[in-house]
């Protein structure tokens, strides 16, 4: 029987009305989009501040209008001098300092662990590297908390409750398993290269590293710093439990500000004072590092 011709298969309507949904959809999106955007973000911006817009109209009021009825959200007579109560109740500046101390001794140990231990993960290839990478991540998966009892026996074994040298060294070993992934993240889309041109040229792996790799790796830093810094500054069950000494002026901000906090009576305006002075340097560290972040959390994602 003769072959029969090759027969094109018709499209169906179905597809032939579909495309032209697709683009007046895609159109009508592009169309809103420089509205919807906008607006979903200012939404979103104003669910994150209203909390912290409460703390500043609360702590400019009297006490007698935070406990007024019915409430008012805006002060009737605003109360500038509760700013600087706080400063004459409590030693708030020796808590800035205390903080502040653990807080940036704590960040650069974890910089100059977490550096050299992420270079050698991305560059050496051994058995049991990526078990390794594995167990580093475990360890984020234990809380403060549950270590508590343990870290205050270790504590007691070694005469380090209310010693800087602990807490700094516990600080610093909660936050150098996410430094040394974030780091190696980023030497690891580092290209090779780079090492082998600068060994010809007579480098050894540890001027390599502090030359060459460092300086392509600065976002990768700035974020570890960022964290790091942020996460010591706000902790405060650990500090609680083991550098509390007000006699010995040994006293973090978050452990310090507490004290408005009282059995029979909380005064909330100097509460929400000294927890909007707290914030402070955190906000302004992140202000001036801002720009580095996004691309310090995304780097070394794609190749």
């Amino acid at each position: 029987s003769p072959a029969r011709p090759h027969q094109r298969r018709p499209r169906t309507p179905q597809v032939r009305r579909s495309r032209p949904a697709l683009v007046r959809a895609g159109r009508g999106w592009r169309r809103v989009r420089p509205v919807v955007l906008p607006l979903v973000g200012l939404a979103v911006a104003l669910f994150f501040v209203a909390p912290y817009a409460a703390m500043l109209s609360g702590s400019l009021k009297t006490d007698a209008e935070l406990f007024a009825v019915p409430a008012t959200y805006l002060p009737e007579s605003w109360a500038w001098s509760n700013y600087l109560d706080v400063w004459n109740r409590i030693p708030l500046a020796d808590y800035f300092r205390v903080s502040m101390t653990i807080a940036l001794v704590s960040t650069a140990l974890v910089l100059v662990v977490a550096a050299p231990a992420a270079y050698v993960l991305a560059r050496s290839r051994f058995r049991g590297r990526t078990a390794f990478l594995g167990v580093i991540l475990v360890t984020q998966m234990f809380p403060a908390v549950a270590l508590l009892i343990g870290l205050y026996q270790q504590a007691l074994f070694v005469d380090g409750i209310n010693s800087y040298g602990v807490i700094i060294a516990i600080n610093a070993a909660f936050n150098l398993a996410f430094a040394v992934w974030i780091l190696h993240a980023h030497f690891s889309s580092i290209p090779v290269e780079i090492d082998e041109a600068a060994m010809m040229d007579g480098l050894g792996r540890f001027r390599i590293m502090l030359r060459m790799i460092l300086p392509l790796a600065a976002p990768g830093l700035v974020t570890v710093m960022i964290f790091t810094f942020i996460q010591v500054w706000n902790e405060f069950v650990i500090a609680l439990t083991l550098f509390n000494d007000p006699a010995g002026g040994r006293v973090p901000l978050t452990v310090g500000v507490q004290q408005f906090i009282g059995l029979y009576e909380t005064n909330y305006q100097y509460l929400f004072a000294a927890a909007l002075m707290a914030i402070v340097p955190a906000v302004i560290l992140f202000a001036l590092i801002e720009k580095h972040l996004v691309s310090g959390l995304t780097a070394g994602s794609t190749k």
